[in-house]
């Protein structure tokens, strides 16, 4: 099967029933995926309790922290991407640089980690749809909304592609409009008396807990991080990748620092890390998060219904994207014969449509899973999503050291690379320790107790005997070995 890749061309069909992928992904598509991505609830939300439980300046480690993790792996992604723009990307990039059971693991745990995500951002829909029509039956919202993400998802690849853009100026418009307010607000300007500098100072603040409390926020932060590296699944589907894709790696770094870190600042300086409001900070109670407090302070009277909008559309973006990168690994998975054959069907649109559907019948199935046994078996499988994350980014850092390796040992010149990532190999290396980290002490607290909390030891990390017991079972059945550096396939198809 030969596939001809030019920068603004379609795959060249490969027989009459069988098409691939398009390219119709602009820059600015990617450019906001790969930031629109990374904001949702995890900054909305969750940032309340990260900083009542770190204080001010641990949040705004955890944070740093988290940021250059994700910035070493986006570069490391995006140097491979920008070479070998394929869907399916990382798993792909895995399977020939490193080991084919390794691949396999890493793409089933993409897809897997996906589903779920869909169906978790359909019972958050339902939740936020109570603050405005609380009479009306959550699952209503969800079938409603799940149409909605199917719909953007079938229409075409162009159209994600504006969804995911619209989604990203509203969530970066209330953040940009956010900061603007809390830096008028602590100087006095806007709300009233200055802030100062007292927050940041008094009690245990800037760090309450010390180093412990930072390492347990930054497996939270982590999480919520987790999405940018959907840009190198849409390497396949872009018009110009080897410009698109460095240029959105770019971008992100500095997003961060300007999104993230300045929000949580300005949180730290206008409310006290002990108000036990901040603890109140979750999906259920939009009139808790930290973004609705400081923009009622600052006599903003609607701001509970502006931001329950705001996170709204972050919910529906999260499924968005996460119905999209599930149907592209699963179809790349197809395509390498790791999954079911009619999974690579591709319609005349350019969208595989059978691998759009058994990531929707699953995510639901996980969803409907939430009003059985008190929701014990949907928790089971968010815990196992949990690590999901953060095994696909241990994978990608540990591909990319072995991608450059193979790179040199095969003679090639870096100077013929669309993208260089620096630091290397400081960066994967930096980004392994770092996620491993994240993965071995997603709930080192249970180990501190004078018992050990078994229970919690499982439903915290079921997901990482999930992946080994993939990973092992197809390197046995299949023999793989790990690819000799001399022998990695760098073809573009």
């Amino acid at each position: 099967m030969q596939n001809h890749l030019t920068k603004n061309q379609t795959t060249i069909q490969t027989s009459s029933s069988e098409m691939h992928l398009e390219r119709k992904l602009k820059t600015r598509h990617l450019s906001m995926i790969a930031i629109g991505g990374t904001i949702g609830t995890g900054l909305f939300l969750a940032s309340g309790t990260i900083i009542h439980t770190a204080g001010p300046g641990g949040a705004v480690v955890a944070y740093l922290i988290a940021g250059i993790m994700v910035y070493f792996l986006m570069t490391s992604l995006g140097e491979m991407a920008a070479f070998i723009p394929i869907t399916g990307s990382f798993s792909t990039y895995t399977s020939r640089f490193v080991d084919p059971a390794l691949g396999f693991a890493i793409g089933w745990n993409y897809w897997y980690n996906n589903a779920i995500v869909v169906a978790l951002e359909l019972a958050a829909s339902s939740l936020i749809m109570k603050y405005w029509l609380p009479d009306v039956p959550g699952i209503i919202w969800s079938i409603l909304f799940l149409a909605l993400i199917l719909g953007l998802n079938i229409l075409s690849v162009k159209g994600f592609g504006e969804s995911e853009y619209w989604f990203a100026i509203i969530k970066v418009a209330t953040i940009i409009i956010f900061i603007v307010v809390g830096i008028l607000m602590i100087f006095g300007i806007m709300g009233g008396n200055p802030a100062g500098f007292e927050n940041f100072t008094k009690g245990e603040a800037p760090f309450k807990g010390g180093f412990l409390s930072i390492l347990s926020v930054f497996m939270v932060v982590g999480f919520a991080f987790t999405g940018t590296e959907l840009v190198g699944i849409t390497a396949g589907e872009s018009e110009n990748p080897e410009k698109s894709i460095p240029k959105a790696v770019k971008q992100i770094f500095w997003r961060l620092l300007l999104f993230y870190v300045l929000a949580i600042i300005v949180i730290g300086f206008l409310i006290n890390y002990n108000d036990p409001r901040l603890l109140s900070s979750d999906i259920e109670d939009v009139a808790m998060s930290p973004f609705t407090l400081v923009f009622q302070n600052a006599g903003i009277a609607v701001a509970a219904s502006v931001m329950n909008a705001v996170i709204l559309t972050s919910v529906l973006s999260a499924g968005n994207s996460a119905m999209y990168g599930a149907s592209r690994v699963l179809w790349v998975l197809a395509e390498e014969g790791k999954a079911p054959a009619f999974l690579k069907k591709v319609n005349a649109g350019g969208i595989p449509m059978n691998a759009i559907y058994v990531s929707t019948i699953i995510g639901m199935a996980a969803f409907l899973t939430s009003f059985f046994g008190e929701g014990t078996v949907y928790t089971w499988l968010l815990n196992a999503a949990g690590l999901s994350g953060f095994l696909t980014w241990l994978g990608i850092s540990i591909t990319h050291y072995r991608f450059r390796k193979a790179y040199l040992a095969q003679g090639r010149d870096l100077g013929k690379l669309p993208y260089v990532s620096k630091w290397y190999p400081f960066g994967p290396i930096l980004s392994t320790v770092l996620c491993l980290i994240a993965i071995l002490g997603q709930n080192f607290t249970a180990f501190t107790g004078q018992v050990i909390d078994w229970y919690g030891l499982f439903v915290s990390y079921i997901g990482l005997p999930l992946f080994l017991l993939i990973y092992l079972g197809y390197k046995v059945i299949k023999k793989t070995k790990m690819v000799p550096l001399k022998e990695a396939d760098f073809s573009r198809e």
